[in-house]
């Protein structure tokens, strides 16, 4: 099974033709989608448009819950004035541009999608969320102790637990056994296809691997693969400079941050 996972698209289109281009190559079984298609830029309906169209399953990124609910908190963690200044400018243009049947479409998209699988006997759930199994906009950081990652699977009943709105891909395998008796758990972030922000300007998305002998007793027998790809930031970074958006946005997109 080969299941692509892509997500934080943040009205970036051409990222996502760019994405769409380069998934078709690798010949996935199933495609999903882990939110947060809007804000930031200017083609939020040209985004959600191309989702819709080709029906991937979908889970509201926080950014989404916000504008299909026409709010103007987006759930995001600003950590000074500017960035929520910057912010505002962002979700006040993105409910102005987002049509009602698109805003309708946000709103009624699921919180989580949860898979489960039958694998020699064994049950493999696999959990997709936005930020977490808690919180839509909970940040989940690679640098997170342990514990805590491994009791957020725990408690979510998730073997691999799939995220993104950190726009920082990572994967990381947690024993929530022991030597004799391991269950191996997997935290995955997906990355961003339209705003990364690990220092790397293309976007990324994730390959997941299993087949009928993938046990939770085998660290190995799961294969996570991110994926980057080039697109045309220029066009992408032009459009926030020719919009109202603030230009840190377009220097974001230069830069991967």
């Amino acid at each position: 099974m080969k299941i692509i996972l892509f997500g934080d698209i943040h009205a970036n289109l051409p990222a996502l033709q760019a994405f769409f281009a380069d998934a078709e190559t690798h010949h996935a079984d199933a495609i999903y989608c882990l939110g947060d298609l809007v804000g930031y830029n200017i083609w939020p309906n040209e985004v959600i448009h191309e989702i819709r169209r080709r029906h991937i399953p979908t889970i509201a990124g926080n950014y989404d819950f916000g504008i299909g609910r026409h709010s103007d908190e987006c759930g995001c963690a600003y950590k000074t004035d500017e960035e929520r200044a910057n912010g505002a400018v962002s979700i006040a243009l993105t409910n102005e541009l987002v049509n009602d049947d698109n805003r309708a479409y946000l709103r009624t998209l699921p919180a989580h999608l949860r898979l489960d699988f039958r694998l020699n006997d064994d049950r493999l759930s696999l959990l997709l969320v936005h930020g977490s199994p808690r919180r839509i906009n909970e940040y989940l950081f690679e640098d997170r102790p342990e514990k805590s990652l491994q009791r957020i699977l725990e408690q979510a009943e998730a073997d691999i637990l799939c995220f993104g709105h950190t726009h920082q891909p990572f994967h990381r395998i947690l024993n929530s056994g022991d030597e004799a008796a391991p269950h191996f758990r997997h935290a995955i972030n997906i990355g961003s296809v339209g705003k990364p922000k690990d220092r790397d300007n293309r976007g990324c998305y994730a390959i997941l691997e299993f087949d009928a002998t993938t046990s939770t007793l085998d660290a190995d027998s799961i294969s996570v693969t991110f994926v980057r790809f080039d697109y045309d930031i220029e066009a992408a970074a032009r459009a926030v400079e020719g919009s109202r958006l603030p230009n840190t946005y377009a220097a974001n997109l230069r830069n991967g941050y």
